[in-house]
């Protein structure tokens, strides 16, 4: 079952957070903030679980970083009153590229491209980690994770993935559960187009259908445990369902490698193994 309730999931991922850290032995928390909605409500529960003086933030960006990005981000970690570093990725990015191209025989393509960008913040974010005995808080979403839509050793690395049992409508409706008493995350954040921007003007929905259509489809198919034929009989768009699947599928062996994640609802992607499940009263 799917929960809706912002605050209720709100309360779980905070509670989870604090007694994974405790039982870890850990103290502080490392986060790479995108000026995204992920990492943005990653960052905000983080700070409630932890403290402030207990959370860093890095922001990381390369050359197809928007400037509204990184200035969300630093609003939102002074909102926070959070510590942050800012590590821009471009040189060690077209070292890898000029690098890359020799050992290819030719130009580095679109996608290693994207990728290279992901596993260099990936190396950032752990090397702080080993650096400064932090667990870094992974920011993937539900919708993301069963589309494949994420890099192996990029960011989905993590220590703890916190959002992984949520999809990305309830990220947004987390984020504005936390801007009840006034602006924490900047509103700029909430409403841009979602973009993991690795290329120019690039989209979620160049790749992924728009979030409003994807999100109740994965739930019919996750939580409801609906085939794809009870799908489109009961009206949902062939080539949707589809094309849904056909990315679940691709990607499954994506889930095998992934860190611990937070279970939110009572249908998770991973199994329960791979899950934390902490009641609200612990």
């Amino acid at each position: 079952m799917l929960n809706t309730d912002p605050k209720q999931v709100y309360d779980r991922l905070v509670i989870s957070v604090r007694k994974f850290f405790r039982e870890a032995g850990r103290e502080r928390a490392v986060v790479g903030l995108s000026g995204g909605i992920d990492s943005a409500v990653v960052l905000a529960i983080a700070v409630e679980a932890l403290g402030k003086e207990n959370v860093h933030a890095i922001l990381m960006p390369s050359p197809y970083s928007t400037l509204h990005s990184v200035t969300d981000a630093v609003e939102l970690a002074d909102n926070l009153e959070v510590k942050y570093s800012v590590v821009p990725i471009e040189g060690v990015f077209n070292k890898f590229s000029k690098e890359f191209e020799s050992l290819f025989g030719e130009e580095v393509n679109r996608l290693t491209r994207e990728n290279l960008q992901a596993r260099i913040r990936g190396v950032v974010l752990m090397a702080w980690s080993n650096q400064n005995g932090s667990l870094l808080l992974n920011t993937s979403n539900k919708s993301e994770i069963a589309m494949g839509y994420g890099t192996l050793y990029g960011d989905l690395t993590g220590a703890l993935m916190v959002l992984a049992d949520i999809y990305k409508l309830q990220v947004y409706s987390v984020a504005r559960y936390i801007n009840r008493n006034g602006i924490v995350i900047p509103d700029s954040i909430i409403t841009k187009a979602p973009s993991a921007e690795l290329s120019h003007d690039q989209k979620d929905s160049d790749s992924l259908p728009e979030y409003s259509v994807l999100d109740p489809v994965l739930h019919s198919l996750i939580e409801e445990k609906r085939s794809p034929a009870e799908l489109i009989s009961s009206g949902t768009d062939i080539s949707l369902v589809n094309r849904i699947v056909h990315l679940m599928n691709v990607s499954k062996f994506k889930g095998h490698q992934l860190p611990q994640m937070i279970q939110v609802g009572d249908s998770p992607l991973l199994s329960r193994e791979k899950c934390l499940f902490y009641e609200l009263n612990k």
